[in-house]
């Protein structure tokens, strides 16, 4: 019996529907008759499939280990990630050599320090000279006392308007397990992810998203730093739009 039927059996054995069990589980119900009919298509992938069979499982009472490994055993075990796979850098470090200092350009602007003061003194002694002269022949004007300019008054400064981040972040910590899924505001799929309760995840889009979650009443949302906590109830999907400096709408 293939691992769809299995399931199919004991849904209605316990009976229940589809829809009752993607109430109970927070799976839509697509992916529930998916998983019946033996596509796995729309799970996103193994990882996921696994834990929609497992979360189904428990909701109809089947015996999801066995169906795991009958699982595994047609697609293949999920193979074990080496430690460094995971601190590998994914690119190469570039380590920036000291240069050496630039002899030439630091004596040509030594030598233009000491001619700017050389001129400097040169006019500063002809000036001084010619006011001597022209007081000791008594031709020195007599100036009248100006009044001083009156100075104009500088606008406030205008404070910076605070920097507005070009990306949304998104984080979600999950307190049951829950399925979310990402898509563009025009409805164009971008990732979907099954989130184990217990654990958390993060994503990061450089433009607005919507975001469609399985359990809202089971995880704490965490949109651009700021906590949302439980954006719905247990066991009734919520769709949010969000995006950079965007608030949050159903």
């Amino acid at each position: 019996m293939s691992i769809g039927d299995a399931l199919a059996d004991a849904r209605r054995q316990a009976g229940l529907t589809i829809t009752q069990v993607s109430q109970r589980t927070c799976i839509r119900e697509t992916i529930i008759r998916g998983i019946e009919h033996g596509d796995f298509s729309a799970c996103g992938g193994d990882f996921y499939a696994r834990g929609h069979i497992r979360s189904v499982a428990r909701a109809v009472g089947a015996d999801d280990e066995e169906l795991i490994r009958e699982y595994d055993a047609v697609h293949g075990a999920p193979q074990a990630i080496r430690a460094a796979d995971v601190f590998e850098p994914a690119t190469p470090i570039k380590i920036k050599e000291r240069r050496r200092p630039n002899w030439s350009l630091a004596m040509v602007l030594v030598l233009a320090v000491i001619a700017g003061y050389g001129i400097y003194r040169v006019v500063n002694s002809t000036t001084a000279h010619a006011a001597r002269a022209q007081a000791s022949s008594g031709q020195v004007a007599q100036t009248r006392p100006t009044h001083p300019a009156a100075v104009p008054s500088t606008p406030a400064a205008t404070p910076a308007a605070p920097a507005v981040n070009p990306n949304v972040v998104i984080s979600l910590t999950a307190i049951q397990d829950c399925w979310v899924e990402f898509t563009k505001p025009d409805g164009r799929f971008l990732v979907q992810a099954y989130v184990v309760g217990g654990s958390s995840k993060t994503w990061t889009f450089s433009r607005a998203v919507k975001m469609d979650i399985g359990n809202p009443g089971g995880i704490v949302l965490t949109v651009n730093g700021k906590k949302l906590r439980h954006p719905g109830v247990v066991g009734q999907p919520v769709m949010l739009s969000l995006g950079p400096g965007k608030p949050v709408t159903g």
